[in-house]
């Protein structure tokens, strides 16, 4: 896909699971079940991981890098990692590229699902895999992964991101900024404290990449919010916002982890948020 001058891809980085209670927090079973998919015998959904990737002129831009290869074997169980793809790598190849050609990383936030896959163990020492890429990530999240509550700080590796801020390449981000002209980040505090999302834009067309904001196509009704958001009711005010504007306007939103569909333009309707037309980023 094409906005202006920036060429969109999403890369697959594999499939893994988690529980369908979690992932709609107070939504009833019966009515997530009808909006996503039904639930496995450990009452776990489908989940995609899928990084964007913005390419433009001599840059190249990876936002996420899904849950990488450094899991232990125990939680690749849990989760249902597809570990055979999760390497970024070798989702990179799909475009002939290697890490390397990365000039540009974004962290949405450090959960692993999101930062697993940005370092990689040699020798058995977590190392970045990235090495000629500044990475971004907002400050105030940072200091957030680095004392996370008790509510979340399961979803926090310190290897997976401490290797790229010990080796001198992490930038720190405080509120709304240009990455490169066109390129935009946002901090949203309902799923985590300044997760940011990532907007590009031509001033025509724009897409956005809301990350766990709305992780599937079925969370961009407004009550649809994750038991894992640390602020439910700051996520609502958030989709709100920004799914209004992207409905009045004709924004493509990408669903990270969606199994079933990339991403999506919505209208506003008597009922809520809908998908209005969906759109396939990369084949």
């Amino acid at each position: 896909m094409n906005v202006g001058k920036f060429k969109i891809d999403l890369i697959d980085t594999g499939s893994f699971a988690l529980d369908g209670g979690a992932m709609f927090g107070v939504v009833p079973k019966t009515m997530w079940t009808k909006a996503y998919s039904p639930a496995d015998e450990k009452n776990r959904i489908p989940m995609a991981s899928r990084p964007m990737l913005i390419r433009f002129e001599n840059k190249v831009i990876l936002v996420d890098a899904g849950n990488g290869t450094k899991m232990p074997e125990k939680l690749v169980e849990i989760y249902g990692i597809d570990i055979f793809k999760s390497d970024i790598e070798l989702g990179l190849s799909q475009f002939g590229l290697k890490p390397e050609d990365i000039t540009h990383f974004i962290y949405t936030h450090l959960h692993f699902d999101h930062a697993g896959g940005s370092t990689k163990f040699k020798d058995g020492k977590a190392i970045p895999l990235f090495t000629n890429a500044k990475h971004y990530v907002q400050k105030k999240h940072w200091e957030w992964a680095l004392k996370p509550t008790q509510k979340d700080k399961a979803s926090f590796f310190k290897d997976d991101w401490m290797p790229v801020y010990d080796n001198g390449m992490m930038t720190f981000i405080d509120g709304e900024d240009e990455i490169l002209p066109g390129i935009t980040v946002h901090p949203l505090d309902g799923h985590t404290k300044a997760l940011q999302m990532v907007k590009v834009s031509d001033g025509s067309d724009t897409i956005i990449f809301p990350a766990d904001l709305s992780p599937t196509s079925a969370h961009i009704k407004v009550p649809f919010v994750m038991g894992y958001d640390n602020f439910p009711l700051t996520s609502m005010e958030e989709k709100q916002k920004y799914f209004s504007q992207a409905a009045e306007e004709g924004w493509t939103i990408c669903f990270e982890h969606d199994a079933f569909l990339q991403a999506a333009k919505i209208a506003n309707s008597d009922k809520g948020f809908e998908i209005k037309e969906k759109i396939e980023i990369s084949s």
